[in-house]
């Protein structure tokens, strides 16, 4: 497997919401604060105090409504 296969291909900004179902390899934090993502495996998991300038690297189909940190852009494939 090549390392450009593993790197998502495309990217879009993201509105939290816990009723939109998107898909996601990875999501950047622009702005910090908590993220809250409903993962693939059907979990919901609150990173807290995340600074701007991150990247956070799980699968999920959500970005849920109590996340607080902004300017957020999920990655893909």
């Amino acid at each position: 497997m090549s390392l450009n296969s593993q790197i998502p291909s495309k990217a879009a900004a993201v509105t939290p919401s816990d009723s939109t179902e998107i898909f996601g390899h990875a999501l950047y934090v622009g702005a910090g604060g908590n993220v809250v993502l409903f993962t693939e495996g059907g979990q919901t998991v609150t990173w807290t105090g995340v600074p701007g300038g991150t990247t956070i690297v799980q699968r999920f189909t959500k970005v849920m409504a109590a996340t607080t940190a902004t300017a957020l852009v999920r990655q893909w494939d």
